[in-house]
């Protein structure tokens, strides 16, 4: 009897530690990213990537921003000039960034505090860099 009361608050304390951790942003599965962009779903993706990564590979359709690592005012204006558009869209807007880690955190908040409704917002998991599905992404401008 104890051993299931010991499991059971060790299991809550899980629980609540992944969604403290989970609940500030929105990730989106790659696998999950893929099958939306076959669909032809409306989705507004955001691009954070340096100008020579965003070259190397990016999304059809991606919103180039060259905004990462999105800290500083200068990246922040260049989220600001693409905001138009990114509330214009419909369904998912989708931050694509090297990593998935913390400029893709940073544009998160950013267009959530100005406006962008946190239900749409969504980072790539692992980023381009850890993107599996190469045949999908575009080379060169």
């Amino acid at each position: 009897m104890r051993y299931l009361f010991v499991a059971q608050v060790a299991l809550l304390a899980l629980l609540w530690c992944t969604a403290a951790g989970a609940g500030d942003y929105r990730y989106v599965k790659q696998e999950t990213f893929r099958n939306l962009l076959a669909s032809g779903a409306p989705v507004v993706i955001v691009d954070i990537q340096l100008p020579n990564q965003f070259v190397k590979h990016h999304f059809k359709g991606a919103i180039e921003t060259g905004a990462f690592p999105a800290n500083s005012d200068a990246d922040r204006k260049k989220l600001d000039a693409v905001l138009p558009a990114i509330k214009a869209g419909r369904g998912d807007v989708v931050i694509v960034c090297p990593r998935g880690g913390g400029g893709a955190k940073n544009a998160f908040t950013y267009l959530k505090e100005q406006g962008v409704a946190e239900s749409r917002l969504l980072i790539l998991e692992k980023g381009m860099d850890g993107w599996p599905y190469p045949e999908m992404t575009v080379s060169g401008r």
